[in-house]
């Protein structure tokens, strides 16, 4: 039995190719679990009238909203011993719970999951695509890159046997972002394996408007200092770099006309902006959008970090 949890939120334009492609891949021996947010659009209708039909869906509501509340309500409630998280806005290969039943049995991982493939549908979504998937525009994250095959500190969206949330715990609902990463690190530090395979294989359509992605990455980049206060293991350098930068753009606007050398880490980056946008397979629309992408990706996350710095537990 592999049990699916997955939270949502106004997904209905999504939800009903999700369960339809939930019924029709393999094994047969498994349920999914639909965790709703509160949805205003037709996401509860749809739910419901799959649930009626099909004895494997279930919809649980889930009135606190944010993901970590969402699995925590749901994990409990599966019967796989395998348990596996979809989103609504990701796609999946015909064989991905194979693919990952395979994995756990040959690597005797607790954890497993593949790499977060990017796709898109506009040229902006395609942009971003490329450039969450280099590493100028992401660090070293395994993850993000998907020919990777190997012991990892995470991996997109997770599978988990059951027995590792025994040991260990569910997930920390103070992180409403990131909650995936601290629950990971958590599980790497009591000894656990994390596999990622690039044979279990998903496909991400990324934010739609740089207001959104800007969005997104400030909520990563603000929810970061806390999972690495709280594993205090896993900081890295990549984690910094974003942070760094935006410390170096505003003191540049001030020591800028005083010593002009300074402005050499910046033309170092507008080479690099220039060479990981253009250097690339996708059209010259897409590019240009790549050079507007690179710093709202570093300079939003570095914003986040830098207040969450200051960030309390509540």
């Amino acid at each position: 039995m592999i049990s699916i949890v997955c939270p949502t939120l106004n997904e209905d334009q999504y939800i009903a190719p999700l369960l339809d492609f939930f019924l029709l891949i393999e094994p047969r021996e498994k349920e999914i679990w639909i965790a709703d947010g509160g949805s205003t659009d037709q996401t509860r209708n749809i739910v419901n009238r799959y649930a009626t039909l099909n004895k494997n869906i279930f919809l649980v509501d889930n009135p606190k909203k944010f993901v970590p509340f969402a699995l925590n309500l749901l994990i409990p409630k599966c019967k796989g011993e395998i348990i596996v998280r979809w989103d609504a806005h990701t796609t999946y290969a015909p064989d991905y719970l194979l693919q990952i039943v395979s994995t756990f049995n040959k690597t005797k991982a607790s954890i497993v999951g593949g790499p977060m493939r990017a796709i898109g549908n506009s040229p902006f979504q395609i942009a971003v695509a490329h450039a969450t998937s280099t590493a100028f525009g992401v660090g070293n994250s395994s993850f993000h890159f998907e020919n990777f095959e190997g012991a990892t500190d995470s991996v997109y969206l997770g599978a988990w046997k059951r027995e590792i949330f025994e040991s260990i715990g569910l997930f920390d609902e103070l992180m409403l972002r990131n909650q995936d990463d601290e629950f990971h690190y958590r599980a790497r530090q009591a000894g656990l394996l994390i596999y990622q395979n690039p044979d279990i294989k998903s496909y991400y359509y990324p934010r739609q408007s740089v207001g959104s992605l800007a969005r997104q990455y400030f909520g990563y980049g603000n929810f970061k200092p806390l999972v690495l206060r709280k594993n205090n293991k896993e900081w890295k350098l990549r984690h910094f770099v974003p942070a760094f930068f935006l410390v170096y753009l505003v003191m540049l606007s001030v020591l800028g006309w005083i010593f002009p050398v300074v402005l050499v880490p910046l033309f170092l980056y507008a080479i690099l902006n220039v060479y990981f946008s253009f250097f690339c397979r996708e059209t010259p629309r897409i590019k240009f959008f790549c050079l507007l992408i690179f710093p709202v990706l570093h300079i939003s996350y570095g914003f986040g970090f830098c207040l969450g710095l200051f960030k309390r537990k509540k």
